[in-house]
């Protein structure tokens, strides 16, 4: 194994074959990031979400996916020619892995592709303990999903962000605030006819601990664009909180808990989640905007 990635190993506590592979994907993305910054491809376009959450601000759940707005709308852009360095950058550091366009059902902004390699023969290539392979079957695909949006909606801001590993390289990515936003708007949103995303209000918690403020204007774009409001007058707070409430009060809990306990380093964390408790939550979230600052 390269010695960076055994580097890169060592931050993990790696207890289950759950561990293992979540690891594993994380590193992977980690190397689908820096194959993206050798294409330049962070010049064009900002990592956001849930992946970039924990690996570029310290979330502590793990996240599959990777999102990414381009900074200017192009509906002409294709992920495509990004296949072949994400490609040789995940061999240059010992792993295997193929990667296959989504194809649109429907017309949509969103351009998408899955990196897919085959779980066991990845945990061999990280040493991993022969008990361990063991318990994963020999057909298990691990898979990445890789997102772009090629319509993104206006007002967001970008910071520069610096990963170390396994060089130092760089990422540009949506700011908290504009991340908030983004979260914000898949809570509002998202539909749960298939099953609920806890991993969405666990984020939100997770916004709120860290006392990150919500950027309001660029979720109203969000919320314009997909066409969950539509009014004259502005998404205010006081909007924002009425439309979250009744989320708040639709929400499966026990379905919530189900979804994100397994991202989780300690499932207990979940336990005290309640409406009451979100209710609490949205009374302590902060705006742009909107509330104060103590």
């Amino acid at each position: 194994m390269n010695r960076a990635i055994a580097s890169m190993l060592e931050r993990y506590q790696l207890r289950s074959a759950d561990d293992h592979v979540n690891a594993l994907r994380e590193i992977l993305q980690e190397l689908v990031l820096c194959g993206l910054w050798r294409a330049r491809f962070h010049e064009r376009a900002a990592f956001y979400g849930g992946t970039a959450l924990r690996v570029l601000y310290g979330l502590d759940r793990y996240s599959e996916d990777m999102d990414f707005s381009l900074l200017t709308p192009d509906p002409g852009f294709e992920l495509a020619p990004f296949f072949g360095f994400i490609r040789d950058e995940l061999e240059a550091w010992g792993f295997a892995a193929t990667m296959e366009p989504k194809k649109k059902t429907t017309s949509s902004a969103l351009e998408s592709a899955f990196l897919k390699a085959n779980t066991r023969e990845q945990l061999l290539r990280i040493d991993t303990d022969a008990d361990v392979v063991g318990q994963t079957h020999g057909r298990r695909q691990l898979k990445i999903k890789i997102e772009v949006d090629t319509d993104p909606p206006p007002g967001f801001s970008t910071e520069t962000k610096f990963l170390l590993q396994p060089i130092p390289f760089s990422v540009r990515a949506y700011d908290a605030p504009a991340m908030f936003a983004g979260k914000m708007h898949a809570v509002l949103c998202r539909g749960w006819k298939s099953r609920v995303k806890g991993r969405d209000w666990y984020d939100l918690v997770w916004y709120v601990g860290k006392r990150t403020r919500l950027d309001l204007l660029h979720l109203e774009a969000r919320m314009r664009q997909s066409g969950h409001y539509s009014e004259d007058t502005p998404f205010d707070e006081r909007v924002f909180l009425h439309l979250l409430q009744q989320r708040i009060e639709g929400l499966d809990i026990g379905a919530a808990r189900n979804d994100v306990e397994r991202f989780l380093p300690d499932p207990s964390t979940v336990e005290v989640w309640s409406r009451d408790f979100f209710t609490d939550i949205a009374r302590k979230i902060k705006m742009n905007g909107g509330g104060d600052d103590e």
